[in-house]
């Protein structure tokens, strides 16, 4: 994900205010649970970076960027391999509505070049200061290349209808004010990745992926370079990163011919997937819209590698591809939206379907082509996968988060206080729900405990006090234990304080035993609720949306408080709580959801 530190030594320690004091052993603790892998890598990436060879890798490419040929970044009409221009490709069968819906979409896309949300684009990109200036998600979102992907689409249904035209002029336009390798755009290697994607796939759409114009070749070198520039880096996240830069830099060897580096890049690729997504479909980011944004990009690569009839990727890959196909599925609501688990940035990557965001029915109905026998398989009633354990009964699904263990130790790094939070949906509602993202780089310093902490998940929190303290800004320390349960899992922190959540369900009523022991004095247990009018009772709470109720083996106090949420990326908005308190000996807690006996009622 583009939400890391940045590779620029100057911005590598820049942390949001409340995370200035992290002491030193804390991130010492964090570096040590990483693992020796993670470490050694960003430690190698930190070396280049101090003796300055990404610079002058960066700087070289510079003169291949400026000596390149001009022309055109996409083809006139279509292009033969020869290089001579055809008619245009067939259009594509659509149905009447969804071709509409393309044109119209083209037809109302701004024609202004975006901008760089205050950062200096004139700056060596490497020496650049990513949080300095505000978020700078927004400004690599607008650099994903997805306006003339769209227009190309558009081009195809209507070819008279000047839409190449325009994509060509957006294209001009933004590597003018983005020349390589300065300013914000080029600060991310993922970003470059992505943008190559994209281009490729319009190219491809276009029939000119066998022989991409000349400015349209120097451009994806261009981005190839910037991948190559920090590949230590892309590979110490252990996240969306270490597989979209191989991936982008897959695409671009492919269009530019470099049979060796083809095949380098899908090895490469196969070797993230195989670390990144368990056979269970899994992913290391425990995270719906992060799943997603890893299959839209091996299904761009699969798509670009059929196109072009290279050899078949190494089997691991379309094997875990199909697997997070099923994960992301099971997850998904009819509507296509997916519920809050982790974090995310909103990305909606070649949405071809217009889709957006929200709604990942796109991204799955072509993964299923791509790499399912058939269709999207059934979710059954009981699943468990590295990251969350699943339920579905009446109409109403539930997750809990588990982490990915291995021998009681998480493998990945948790991105928010999130262990043993639990949503329960009840079609698309979020009854229990989770807070949701906010920001990477949020204009408040609040944002992180309202959102991330773990007072902002459906989880026990002792003592008031945080179980992870943060070691940066996108780093967590002191980890806790964590065991599997047949119904359940079991966490134990730094503390010696244990919560064991355990989940049963008939028919229409949705059962959490909280069994909890430690040194703790208090407990406070959040459950996060959707807006709307919520009654406070004696034991719990009620409203259209469901009953809840909470009972314990010892006194409890229970009241309502408005909380906060992040409906999307950069937003935030008031909730309700439920909070309910207790004191030792505590040992007990028991919350019962019985939602309507109408389900799908509800439906915001």
């Amino acid at each position: 994900m583009s939400d890391q530190v940045s590779p620029a030594p100057d911005a590598a320690n820049a942390v949001a205010p409340p995370l200035v004091a992290a002491a030193w052993w804390w991130r010492a603790d964090a570096a040590w649970r990483l693992g020796p892998r993670p470490l050694a890598l960003f430690l190698r990436h930190r070396a280049r970076l101090a003796l300055g060879l990404p610079g002058r890798a960066l700087a070289r490419a510079s003169l291949e960027w400026e000596a390149a040929e001009q022309g055109r970044f996409l083809p006139p009409v279509g292009m033969t391999k020869a290089g001579m221009t055809t008619a245009a490709p067939d259009a594509p069968i659509l149905p009447t509505a969804q071709a509409a819906r393309v044109l119209a979409a083209a037809t109302a896309l701004p024609t202004a070049i975006p901008g760089h949300g205050g950062f200096d684009a004139s700056r060596p990109a490497m020496r650049l200061d990513l949080f300095a200036a505000g978020d700078i998600r927004p400004v690599w979102e607008a650099g994903r290349f997805a306006v003339p992907l769209l227009l190309a689409q558009a081009a195809r249904i209507d070819p008279a209808g000047g839409h190449l035209d325009r994509a060509e002029a957006w294209i001009a336009g933004w590597v003018a004010r983005n020349p390589p390798f300065l300013g914000p755009a080029w600060a991310c290697g993922q970003e470059a990745a992505l943008r190559a994607l994209a281009l490729s796939l319009a190219l491809a759409l276009l029939g000119a992926a066998t022989q991409p114009p000349p400015s349209a070749r120097a451009l994806l070198r261009a981005c190839a370079r910037r991948i190559a520039a920090t590949p230590d880096y892309a590979a110490a996240q252990d996240n969306n990163h270490s597989i979209s830069e191989p991936a982008g830099a897959y695409a671009v060897a492919l269009l530019l011919g470099d049979a060796a580096g083809t095949a380098r890049q899908a090895r490469s690729l196969g070797a993230a997937v195989s670390r990144l997504i368990a056979a269970d479909g899994g992913f290391a980011q425990n995270s719906a819209g992060y799943a997603r944004l890893a299959l839209d990009v091996l299904a761009t690569a699969e798509f670009l590698r059929r196109t072009l009839g290279a050899p078949a990727f190494p089997a691991v890959v379309t094997d875990r591809a199909a697997a997070v196909t099923c994960w992301l599925s099971r997850v998904t609501a009819e509507d296509g939206s997916s519920p809050r688990l982790g974090v995310e940035d909103g990305s909606a990557f070649a949405d071809l379907g217009l889709h957006g965001p929200g709604d990942a029915r796109g991204s799955l109905d072509r993964a299923a082509r791509l790499f399912l026998d058939g269709p999207l398989p059934e979710t059954p009633a009981r699943w468990r996968s590295a990251g969350c354990i699943g339920w579905r009964e009446g109409g109403a699904t539930a997750l809990l988060r588990g982490g990915h263990p291995e021998g009681g130790r998480l493998r990945f790094r948790p991105s928010q206080a999130d262990l043993l939070h639990l949503t329960l949906r009840d079609g698309p509602l979020a009854v229990l729900r989770d807070g949701g993202t906010g920001a990477y780089n949020p204009p408040e310093p609040w944002w992180w405990a309202a959102i991330a902490g773990a007072a902002a998940h459906n989880a026990v929190v002792f003592d008031g006090a945080e179980p992870m303290p943060r070691a940066g800004r996108f780093l967590l320390a002191a980890w806790p234990r964590l065991r599997a349960l047949p119904d359940g899992a079991e966490v134990r922190d730094r503390h010696r304080n244990r919560q064991q959540r355990r989940i049963a369900v008939a028919g229409r009523r949705w059962t959490i035993e909280d069994r909890i022991a430690g040194r703790f004095r208090d407990v406070a247990l959040h459950w996060r609720l959707p807006p709307g009018e919520w009654r406070l009772l004696p034991d719990g709470v009620d409203s259209a949306a469901a009953r809840i109720s909470v009972s314990a083996d010892a006194p409890l106090t229970l009241r309502l408080d408005q909380g906060w949420e992040s409906p999307a990326y950069g937003m935030v908005a008031p909730a309700p709580v439920l909070v309910v308190t207790g004191r030792r000996p505590l040992s007990r807690i028991t919350t019962v959801v019985t939602l309507p006996s109408n389900p799908g009622l509800i439906i915001s």
